[in-house]
């Protein structure tokens, strides 16, 4: 029986990017290079650790998760996934707990600012 306590985050110095695990069926893959930036909030006796892709924008919730912000910002974090509750007592105290992740697709900003170019065209058109 192994006595290795379970992880919901993982570090290696040499990943180019982060696996988000959603759930058992859906996970993402997002490349470190595209890393915009990072806030961690306290709400009460959790926290909220918000990472930021071109892409994606990624909030973990749990405990104790300086740690995981550390390894992005040294670009090696390489695991994100939750863990089950059925296992959260078997981490000490100031480890990592990951209770909830969300992914959520970011709309390009360049979309966005030809959205609102092609509106300012349209408006002339009609003078």
């Amino acid at each position: 029986m192994s006595t290795k306590s379970p992880e919901c985050w993982a570090n290696d110095a040499n990943a180019r990017g982060v696996r988000v695990e959603i759930n058992a069926d859906n996970s993402l893959l997002l490349p470190h290079d595209e890393f915009v930036f990072a806030e961690l909030k306290r709400e009460g006796a959790d926290q909220t650790l918000r990472l930021v892709f071109v892409t994606h924008e990624v909030l973990v919730s749990g405990q104790s998760l300086r740690r995981i912000e550390t390894a992005m910002q040294r670009m090696e974090l390489s695991l994100l996934t939750t863990l089950p509750s059925s296992q959260r007592a078997l981490i000490t105290d100031g480890q990592p707990v990951i209770h909830k992740i969300v992914a959520n697709e970011v709309q390009a900003p360049q979309k966005q600012q030809s959205q609102q170019q092609h509106t300012v065209d349209k408006e002339h058109h009609l003078d």
